[in-house]
């Protein structure tokens, strides 16, 4: 019996969403993955910038929150809690997020690779501007000399991805002061523009 060369489509549609409430956001991720799980749509990246948003995924211990709800409120910081891995990050202006919702099963299924795959885009792009980047054997993420310039948290469900990267590019640094973020309390957080001016 002849059995006819069978391709896998992979196409990967970019959106740029702008400013967005994260609310917002998470509530678009949930129907893409949705329709993406029942096939109806392809791979998607959604690309976008919050408001000022701190995050808690689900294994997030709430003592990094270091805001109580009057200081979050007068600074005008929303949080959520939310089912990706990870523990507490922030989302603000001067950051690009990305959200990735695709069907593994067309790639490779493999959590880690993914993760790495990530990391490794991100490092790539730090390269395209001069600054040498690395991974953390113990954090997920990226890593200039020892600080972070980018958080990862993502969810799998049925070989289908959600949630991304958070990549520090003008962030004003000042708001992860109110967190200990990712629960890392010996490390420094950087973002593109401070490195490229230091360059280092």
């Amino acid at each position: 019996m002849h059995m006819a060369n069978q391709s896998i489509s992979r196409n990967l549609i970019v959106c740029d969403l702008g400013e967005i409430k994260y609310q917002e956001a998470w509530d678009l991720q949930k129907k893409y993955f949705q329709q993406r799980t029942l096939g109806n749509v392809e791979d998607i990246l959604f690309i976008c910038e919050h408001p000022h948003t701190y995050t808690l995924g689900k294994v997030a211990h709430k003592e990094n929150l270091l805001l109580n709800k009057s200081e979050l409120t007068e600074k005008g910081i929303e949080t959520f809690e939310i089912d990706r891995g990870g523990d507490i990050t922030y989302h603000g202006p001067g950051q690009i997020v990305g959200y990735a919702i695709l069907n593994l099963e067309n790639w490779k299924k493999d959590t880690h690779l993914y993760l790495r795959s990530l990391e490794q885009t991100l490092i790539n792009t730090c390269s395209d501007y001069g600054l040498d980047s690395e991974r953390n054997e113990k954090f997920t993420g990226v890593w200039i000399k020892n600080r972070k310039i980018c958080a990862i948290g993502i969810k799998i469900s049925r070989w289908i991805t959600m949630h991304g990267f958070a990549f520090n590019v003008n962030t004003d640094l000042n708001l992860f002061n109110g967190i200990i973020p990712c629960g890392i309390t010996d490390k420094e957080v950087t973002t593109l523009s401070k490195r490229i001016k230091k360059n280092y």
